[in-house]
């Protein structure tokens, strides 16, 4: 199998604090990840690095075949999807929510002088379609709940065809029926072998959508465990990775966790 992201010891420091310690990890086409960790285990930081965004102090990250740091990044970007609490802060509030996923297209926020084609146009709406949320085409991106904006943001996310979709807690901030559709379009998502490469960075195991193959725990800015999910979502592994005595079982081809008393 092709290695769609490889990082081997990469390591991001800012001044003297270290944020991802010598992080070692591989995906592979028709894998679907999953990463845990708990608030500051530097789950987004690594994103940022698996985007394009951000390059390491050391090691080094293969993305998509191409190193960074020896590739135009402006090219490598449009092969990777990524929907973000920092990317959606880069949108405009009147930008329409039809814009917000065709500017995808030309990797950017904010239509401008830019032209599209009618694939273009006809591709944005098929996205909006699929995500339930083509009837919200022409109203304004700031003025969408939270849920439709996570809706919108993946469906951005896809408009360029990404060979690699990164996805950092996409059900941050929504309520539980929010929570539950989101869910469910992901695991669609999921299942279909026509779907990019996907890595969807959540702090809950109950987000974790069926369908999703391996995960990668994070502790302290470094792996603590990696592999098929049914491998590594273990009571030890949790616990460790969270510091909280947990117990960890799959009902229905969904995870709960919870902490043992």
């Amino acid at each position: 199998m092709t290695d769609v992201l490889d990082l081997q010891d990469v390591t991001i420091r800012r001044g003297t604090t270290t944020i991802l310690d010598r992080v070692t990890w591989t995906v592979r086409e028709g894998e679907r990840w999953v990463v845990l960790g708990r608030n500051g285990a530097g789950k987004t930081t690594m994103l940022q690095v698996a985007s394009g965004r951000m390059h390491p102090t050391s090691g080094t990250a293969d993305l998509l075949g191409a190193r960074l740091g020896r590739v135009d990044v402006f090219e490598l970007r449009p092969r990777i999807g990524l929907s973000s609490a920092v990317l959606a802060d880069r949108i405009p509030g009147g930008e329409s929510v039809r814009d917000v996923v065709l500017t995808a297209a030309y990797g950017v926020t904010g239509r401008w002088r830019e032209s599209y084609e009618e694939l273009d146009e006809s591709r944005a709406s098929d996205l909006l379609r699929a995500f339930g949320v083509e009837h919200l085409s022409e109203r304004f991106f700031g003025t969408l709940s939270e849920g439709e904006r996570k809706r919108v943001q993946i469906a951005r996310s896809l408009m360029s065809d990404p060979e690699l979709l990164l996805l950092d807690e996409p059900a941050a901030g929504l309520d539980l029926g929010g929570r539950e559709e989101l869910v469910a379009a992901l695991s669609e998502l999921a299942s279909d072998p026509r779907s990019p490469v996907l890595v969807l960075v959540t702090h809950h195991v109950e987000e974790i959508p069926p369908g999703f193959t391996h995960l990668l725990l994070l502790r302290d800015g470094g792996v603590h465990a990696a592999g098929p999910i049914e491998q590594v979502l273990t009571p030890e592994n949790l616990s460790g990775a969270f510091g909280v005595d947990l117990d960890v079982q799959e009902q229905s081809g969904r995870w709960v966790a919870r902490a043992r008393t």
